[in-house]
Parts: C-alpha cells; sequence; structure tokens
C-alpha cells in the first residue's frame, strides 16, 4: 500500500487493517493559526508495528481527499478505530478531532519542537500569512516532518506510564483545550491600539503545558494573556459576548498552598490580616512580606513564627531527598521533579516549583468541576490565570454562579469576586 491516501478503495484497507495502536499527527492549513480558526489539511497515521506511516488527504492542492471518494464520515471512522492514539499535544489535536483513543507521550518538562524542512522554511517566510499555506507545501515534505517527529518521539510509547502522565492526559489537556476553545470577544478598534490585528471578533488563548515547572504559560499572537497590563487600558479592549464579566480570585493562594503541604491550619480566613497581626504591619506590606518569605526564604526575624519554622524545616526536608533519590513528588498531580533534569537548584528554587506545580495541578481539579457544572450553561469561562478565573457571565445564570462558589469550598478555597463591562473593571 502506498504511503499516499487518498481514495476509497486505500482508506478502505486502512480502515480494514488489524492495526489498534498508532501515532497520529495533524497538518492544520496554516501553523500559525489558531486550532479553533483552523482547518485540517492532512492527518499522519503511523500504526506503531507498521513500517511506515501513512498520510491521509483531507484537502491539499496535490492530491483528491478521502472525502470526495468515499461516503460517509470516513475519517472518524478510521481514527475511532484505534484502541489507542499517541501523540505529541493531545492538547492541540482535540481541537480537530475529540477522541478518546489520544494519549500524548510528549509531557512535561520535554518542550519538544518538531523541525521543519527547508520547503516549510522557505514557503513560510515568503507567504507566513497565507491562511492555507499548507494546502501548497509538498505533501512529501509534509510525509518527512511527520516520520521525523515519529522517529524522534517513538521511544517514548513504550516508556513506564506515570500516574502523572495519566493526570495529564485525562485532565490537563482536556480542561485547557476547553478554555481555548471558549476564545473572549473583543472590541476590535481598542484591542489593535495594544496589540496585532486580529480578523475576528474573539481572541483566543493558547496555553504552551510543556514548562520546566508545568505552570502553564498562556500566549498567542503577539499577545501574553497572563500578564496583560492592568495599567495601560488594554483590558478595556476585552469585553462580554453575554452580560457582564464576572472575575473570580483566590485570596491568598500559595499560603493556602504552603499550609497544605506543611500541615498547617491558620485560624482564621483572612491569611493576610493573620499575617499582618503577626508581624505588626499593615495589610499591604504583610501581603509583600509573606510573598518574599515563600519565594525568597524566611527571613531571621520571623523564623520561630510556626507556620515559617514549618516551611523552613519542610524545605529542608524537600531538598534532602532531592538529593538523597534523584527526585521529589509533589502531591495531587504526583508529577516528580527529576535532578537529572534540573540545573542550577537549589533548596528555595525547588520549593517554588513545587508551589506551582500544586497550584497548577489544584487549578486543574478546580477547571475540571467548573467544566462539569458549565454544561448547559451560556456563561463560559474564558480566561484563566494562576489564580484567577474570569466568567463571560449570563444574566439570570445566578445559580450557576452559586454552583461555582461552592468549588472553591470544596478546595478550602478563599475568594473575592470583581465584576463589569469590559476587562479593565474600573
Amino acid at each position: 500500500m502506498y504511503w499516499l491516501v487518498e481514495d476509497k478503495k486505500q482508506i478502505e484497507v486502512l480502515i480494514n487493517s488489524g492495526y489498534r495502536e498508532a501515532f497520529i499527527e495533524i497538518i492544520p492549513y496554516n501553523y500559525n493559526t489558531h486550532p479553533v480558526l483552523n482547518g485540517v489539511s492532512l492527518i499522519y497515521i503511523r500504526p506503531i508495528y507498521a513500517l511506515k506511516g501513512y498520510v491521509v488527504c483531507v484537502t491539499h492542492s496535490e492530491a483528491l481527499s478521502v472525502l470526495n471518494a468515499s461516503d460517509g464520515d470516513v475519517i472518524n471512522e478510521l481514527l475511532n478505530k484505534f484502541d489507542k492514539l499517541y501523540c505529541r499535544d493531545k492538547k492541540e489535536i482535540l481541537h480537530y478531532f475529540p477522541l478518546k483513543a489520544l494519549y500524548d507521550i510528549n509531557t512535561p518538562p520535554t518542550t519538544y519542537i518538531p523541525t521543519k524542512t527547508q520547503a516549510h522554511e522557505i514557503l513560510y517566510r515568503q507567504y507566513r500569512d497565507e491562511p492555507h499555506i499548507n494546502l501548497f507545501v509538498p505533501i512529501v515534505k509534509h510525509y518527512e516532518y511527520c516520520e521525523k517527529i515519529f522517529e524522534d518521539l517513538k521511544t517514548n510509547i513504550n516508556k513506564p506510564k506515570t500516574e502523572y502522565d495519566d493526570f495529564f492526559n485525562n485532565r490537563v489537556s482536556v480542561v485547557f483545550n476547553a478554555i481555548e476553545r471558549s476564545g473572549i470577544r473583543v472590541q476590535r478598534e481598542t484591542f489593535e491600539q495594544y496589540f496585532p490585528p486580529i480578523n475576528s471578533e474573539f481572541a483566543f488563548t493558547q496555553f504552551n503545558l510543556k514548562t520546566t515547572t508545568t505552570r502553564p504559560s498562556n500566549k498567542f499572537g503577539g499577545v501574553n494573556y497572563a500578564a496583560l497590563n492592568k495599567e495601560n487600558g488594554c483590558r478595556k479592549s476585552f469585553i462580554p459576548r453575554n452580560d457582564k464579566f464576572i472575575e473570580i480570585d483566590i485570596t491568598a493562594y500559595h499560603p493556602n498552598l504552603a499550609a497544605k503541604l506543611i500541615d498547617y491550619k491558620f485560624p482564621t480566613d483572612d491569611i493576610h490580616g493573620h499575617f499582618a497581626e503577626l508581624y505588626n504591619v499593615d495589610y499591604a506590606k504583610s501581603k509583600e512580606l509573606t510573598f518574599k518569605q515563600l519565594y525568597g526564604g524566611v527571613f531571621a526575624k520571623y523564623k520561630e513564627l510556626e507556620f515559617f519554622r514549618r516551611i523552613e524545616e519542610f524545605v529542608t526536608k524537600n531538598w534532602n531527598e532531592f538529593n538523597e533519590t534523584g527526585k521529589i513528588k509533589v502531591p495531587v498531580s504526583n508529577y516528580e521533579f527529576e535532578k537529572e533534569r534540573l540545573e542550577n537548584m537549589n533548596p528555595q528554587k525547588l520549593f517554588n516549583y513545587v508551589l506551582q506545580n500544586l497550584e497548577t495541578s489544584m487549578n486543574v481539579r478546580i477547571l475540571w468541576d467548573m467544566f462539569r457544572v458549565l454544561q448547559g450553561y451560556e456563561t463560559k469561562l474564558v480566561l484563566y490565570t494562576y489564580d484567577s478565573f474570569l466568567f463571560d457571565f449570563k444574566e439570570g445564570e445566578e445559580e450557576l454562579l452559586s454552583k461555582i462558589k461552592d468549588i472553591f469550598k470544596k478546595y478550602k478555597l478563599n475568594t473575592k469576586e470583581n465584576n463589569g463591562y469590559d476587562y479593565d473593571f474600573k
């Protein structure tokens, strides 16, 4: 059988093959277009026990489409025959095909960047903004590109799967894909005063989950959605599609997470107010002092406070285990920071990594619960930034808001709210 699948006979042979596991890569119309606005040009399928991969043509200038050659939904018939479809980015492929069989073999902290062929590089330099550019890149070059990805990652398929691998596949990839699908409405004239032009009334975020700490970044189209300026007015460009924005922030999140690590219970829900009394300073100064010590190390004058005494003990114990065993496991996600994969580590830096991982994994739990209760409502979660959740709220769905607040209560987290008719909230 030839590697290019473009007619009814060829795809039927592939559908009726006995292969149950394969590697999959999607060739979209353009790698620079957000998946929500993109289309599928080609599908690379590499059965694990086959001697070669196959490129199924959906639409391309050089080949016929299997959609035109066959009756019925042959693409989904083909993809649904596999028990397991290994991939390098499950979150992205879910935009094109919401398949339960997908399994990401490129989990954090791996940052794998595929190597484009020279043909890709030349055409993208000349026609970067052409929305259908991949329909004109020679199919044989797409095939070469995909075969290289498979060769680079195939050893990951047989690696023992960890608890974190399952958490990443069954929870992390799913919830961040869901956020990306929502999009956030913009007032284009205002938006383009601060950011590059867009061709839609909606902007779409894109999370990079493959980071060293597993804390995702969120950038797309020249916009860093994880660090939108609060002072220059750029947030006014983000507006609701429904009636208003409601932002729910978790208060004193990292002190709360740190307390979970050291089995410490604060005597009050107002954690920063509690520290203000202990430090004998005002509320704002209290927040500053607490965060400096969590991220930079405990100050000598506060070492005797029980919370910080336990923090120091945990940091030391964590560091010793890291050096003695070569790794440490973080609660909730069961992610393991491995010494051989990290450079220039020290006790405080390792503690910060643990906090960021715990923050992300707790948020994944929260997001999972949120998307379950959002089903059937018009209100959407449109932006997530570490300790902040932005909802595009539909009036009349107040019972949903109550359910969302109950999720934070479930995890014993305190919150505060902001609302308004743009994201500036001023």
